[in-house]
């Protein structure tokens, strides 16, 4: 699917659409996402409350455009990542403050 070819769109069934950054923000060379939680209990007035942990997961291999196949760059899963000989699992040492 191309921003310029929206009729490819499926318009009876439900769908994901979203434009991929070419630019992202990077820790070392690598593609991330962070997991904030927050429960909102009540919209008038406003009261949320946000979680002191939250989560950040990594890329296994450095970002770049010229290999969009790529999915140790380019994308962020845990279920992914486990499987690049890249991948450093969790410890207690790297789950503590």
């Amino acid at each position: 699917l191309h921003k310029n070819n929206l009729d490819s769109v499926p318009k009876d069934s439900p769908c994901i659409v979203q434009e991929y950054l070419r630019d992202p923000y990077l820790i070392n060379g690598k593609k991330f996402d962070l997991r904030i939680y927050v429960l909102v209990t009540s919209f008038e007035p406003l009261r949320c409350y946000v979680f002191q942990e939250g989560l950040t997961r990594f890329s296994t291999k450095n970002y770049s455009m010229k290999n969009l196949n790529s999915r140790y760059a380019h994308l962020t899963n845990y279920s992914i990542n486990k499987k690049s000989k890249n991948f450093v699992a969790p410890t207690a040492d790297t789950n503590s403050d």
